[in-house]
């Protein structure tokens, strides 16, 4: 049975606390890419879009708009802002040519590459402070967060490398 001192971190106050520094840790997290979008009047969303399309080259739009989870209206403005700034590119579909496929141009690379590396350096600091078993259980929280109808499907998303 579990002593009443390893449940603390399940009070009302401690998941306040949770929720806050998650909020927090979203916006700062964020902010460490909005100078630079900025100037290139990109935003947040455009940057989602780069990072998925990174990872999945050649991935349909439909299965863009199911990952990002935003209207049809929302995702083809930001399709159409980075293929007319020249960071995508797009094709039809070999069987079905209604689908168009989705590729980053080597300018959107670039781009991609230099904002996932301001990123990945807040990651590793804070994963550096925190240590192995902390990153392991920070991972498990977020998986946890996931609904629980998209978690495997994420999870498996995260695990195509």
């Amino acid at each position: 049975m579990k002593s009443a001192a390893s449940l603390l971190y399940l009070r009302e106050e401690e998941l306040t606390d949770g929720i806050e520094l998650f909020f927090f840790a979203g916006r700062d997290f964020g902010r460490a890419l909005d100078e630079r979008l900025q100037v290139l009047s990109l935003g947040r969303a455009h940057y989602r879009a780069l990072h998925f399309v990174a990872r999945h080259p050649g991935i349909p739009v439909s299965d863009l708009l199911s990952i990002l989870g935003i209207t049809k209206q929302s995702l083809s403005r930001v399709v159409l802002n980075l293929t007319t700034a020249g960071y995508l590119s797009q094709t039809q579909g070999a069987r079905d040519r209604r689908q168009r496929l989705l590729k980053l141009t080597p300018k959107g690379s670039e781009l991609e590459g230099e904002l996932s590396r301001l990123q990945r350096a807040l990651f590793a600091k804070a994963f550096r402070e925190a240590g192995p078993e902390a990153v392991a259980g920070f991972r498990q929280v977020l998986s946890g967060l996931l609904a629980e109808q998209e978690r495997a499907g994420v999870l498996r998303l995260i695990a195509k490398r």
